[in-house]
């Protein structure tokens, strides 16, 4: 080896050693400087992340998840093995309207071979308004008679005005700016405020549908999924939290995303509590004395109307209502109580992401958000990198082999799926905190692994996330909403929407149905008799 200098002399073995020391020393410095700057980007990246959480809480929007969505559930979908591609939308029959016979011009002599068919969609878009001339008589006697209005009709705007704005403003997104310029293009002369009342007034139909199909679908689906969001109402925060299965969803706007509101939920509107064994079980699970359960044990059987019924009979058992923490859970198991008492969530697994609030009944864990930890993790070297792809490629093969088996399962195979379980989240990799992630999911093996006792339940909160989207939509688009038919109205009606598509219904014809424009075509039954029939 020659000298730095590029002279040709050979270094000696004194100047070879020191070459290379000095050359090991600058590589050491490298590396030390190069996880100086990964942890500094790690940094920089943390306070740009909460420079943006700060700017939305300033403008009262919900912040942004600071990683982007796993990609594991993608991944491990199997791929299609058969070649065509899935029929789309406009793959569904058309319904004729209107046929008519061309006839042609033939010399004589000629046969008839059928006809040669042509399809033309079209969407005509007018504005009716009729003027209805009521006779005016006086009889002999002094009566004024005037001539009655056809059945169905008053004043103001019709229901086919009314089923445009909802679809529009539900499906469609528009707001309500819009669609009043767009009715007064078409034709109608017609104001922002009736639009608005249109929107949101005489929809007490549509909400008494909507808690039916709650009440149908904790009745009979095997499980739900949740999820919630925030929202904004009457210039205040809020929370949304969407309950949907595979048959139907619904909407509930709220300013508490505790676990007492949800359990609140889960009644399916009603609003009494009820002190049953259902109850009493939730309290021996909680950090209550035995004395006030062996207190409450006394009003077994019990059925309260209201909260201040109950609260009034707890004081009459000598429990301090003024101890805020053990009324909650109070609550928390008399409302648990109400909603086995009505028969509601008697097998069904609640499907969710880590939030504590969800975690009543039956509960399993969505393993997508399970394995979006890992994307939070900020490795500070190549070896803690390579320590965190391996697990996660590990996460994504077991996750593969559970999709597989839940598709076909047989039995015995839930025995390894547990050893399988048992040794990778017992790995130490010597990477602290990737150490520690692996051992709390770890402490959530029979939330993470409920799917081998309950195959027909989902591994993910996907369906969840993507109704929850319309919804994030529309706050984006239309912003909050003021009065309490406001808040009724978008939740309602989004929640139908999304259910008629989960049936298979157009929304479009289920509101025409409702608002009795469909005529003499077949009436589509309640969404809540549908939602049962195909459990």
């Amino acid at each position: 080896m020659t000298s730095p200098d590029r002279s040709n002399k050979p270094l000696s073995s004194t100047a070879l050693r020191e070459l290379v020391s000095d050359l090991a020393g600058k590589i050491d410095r490298l590396e030390h400087e190069v996880e100086q700057l990964r942890l500094a980007n790690s940094n920089l990246r943390l306070d740009n992340q909460a420079l943006k959480d700060e700017i939305a809480r300033l403008k009262n929007l919900p912040p942004r998840p600071p990683f982007k969505p796993s990609g594991m559930e993608k991944a491990t979908q199997p791929r299609p093995t058969g070649p065509g591609r899935r029929p789309g939308r406009g793959a569904k029959r058309d319904r004729v309207t209107r046929e008519v016979t061309l006839q042609a011009e033939v010399p004589p002599g000629s046969r008839f071979k059928g006809y040669k068919t042509v399809v033309r969609r079209d969407l005509i878009l007018t504005a009716e308004v009729v003027r209805y001339k009521r006779e005016r008589w006086v009889t002999p006697e002094g009566q004024t008679i005037i001539a009655p209005l056809p059945l169905g009709v008053t004043g103001g705007f019709g229901p086919g005005v009314q089923r445009f704005c909802l679809a529009l403003h539900t499906q469609g997104q528009v707001t309500t700016e819009r669609l009043t310029d767009l009715l007064n293009g078409i034709g109608l002369s017609i104001s922002k405020r009736e639009v608005v009342r249109l929107l949101t007034s005489d929809l007490e139909l549509f909400a008494q549908e909507d808690r039916a199909i709650l009440q149908a679908g904790l009745t009979s689906s095997p499980y739900i999924t949740v999820d919630d969001t925030g929202a904004r109402h009457a210039r205040r925060p809020a929370v949304t939290t969407q309950i949907g299965g595979e048959r139907f969803c619904v909407f509930r706007t709220s300013r508490s995303k505790s676990r007492l509101n949800f359990l609140s939920l889960l009644r399916g509107g009603c609003e009494d509590y009820v002190v049953n064994e259902a109850a009493l079980n939730y309290l021996r699970r909680q950090p209550v004395e035995a004395a006030v359960i062996a207190r409450l044990t006394k009003l077994q059987s019990r059925v309260f109307s209201s909260q201040m019924e109950w609260w009034q009979h707890l004081l009459q058992c000598s429990i301090n209502i003024f101890d805020r923490p053990l009324l909650r859970l109070l609550d928390e198991a008399a409302t648990w109580g109400a909603i086995r008492h009505h028969g509601l969530m008697d097998n069904t697994v609640v499907v969710s992401d880590d939030a504590g609030q969800f975690r009543v009944a039956t509960h399993a864990l969505c393993w997508i958000h399970a394995e979006r930890h890992l994307q939070k993790l900020m490795p500070a070297s190549p070896k803690q990198a390579q320590a965190v792809e391996l697990v996660r490629e590990t996460i994504w093969c077991f996750y593969r082999g559970l999709k597989l088996w839940k598709q076909s399962p047989t039995p015995g195979a839930e025995a390894s799926f547990r050893r399988q379980f048992n040794r990778i989240f017992g790995l130490r990799t010597g990477y602290k905190d990737l150490d520690e992630l692996l051992a709390r999911l770890a402490r959530r093996k029979d939330e993470l692994l409920r799917v081998l006792e309950r195959p027909e339940i989902p591994l993910h909160t996907n369906a969840s996330e993507n109704d929850l989207r319309a919804w994030v939509i529309k706050r984006k688009i239309s912003g909050g909403t003021m009065s309490a038919d406001g808040r009724v109205a978008r939740d309602v009606m989004l929640g139908l929407s999304k259910t008629c598509r989960k049936l298979g219904l157009s929304f479009f014809d289920y509101l025409g149905d409702r608002l009795g424009l469909n005529g003499d075509q077949p009436r589509i039954p309640p969404l809540a008799d549908l939602v049962i029939r195909s459990a």
